[in-house]
């Protein structure tokens, strides 16, 4: 009994919980209800003068929007509502832009 113990506590010290990004940052709860944010690789955003596109659902959001953010990993995280391919973009999580 101890042993199952043992390891059912030692599984849960490495599972990533929902806020969590895969490379280990944590999603601010702002963002994320420990479903709606994640990585997305770089093709499911366009950038336009208008802004960033969420190629998904065509949504822009704009460079100046206060649901951008910058990625602490540089790669791109899309937090939808209810973490939905289709929801509507409650944060933005971009690679640092180059000067």
């Amino acid at each position: 009994m101890r042993i199952f113990f043992a390891l059912v506590g030692l599984s849960a010290a490495t599972v990533a919980y929902g806020h969590d990004a895969p490379s280990g940052w944590t999603y601010p709860y702002s963002c994320c209800s420990n479903f709606d944010c994640r990585h997305v690789s770089y093709t499911a955003i366009s950038e336009r003068p208008q802004g960033y596109i969420i190629n998904a659902t065509g949504e822009v959001v704009p460079y100046a929007d206060r649901r951008v953010r910058i990625s602490p990993d540089g790669e791109y995280h899309w937090c939808s509502a209810a973490g939905d391919d289709h929801g509507r973009t409650i944060c933005l999580f971009v690679p640092p832009r180059a000067y």
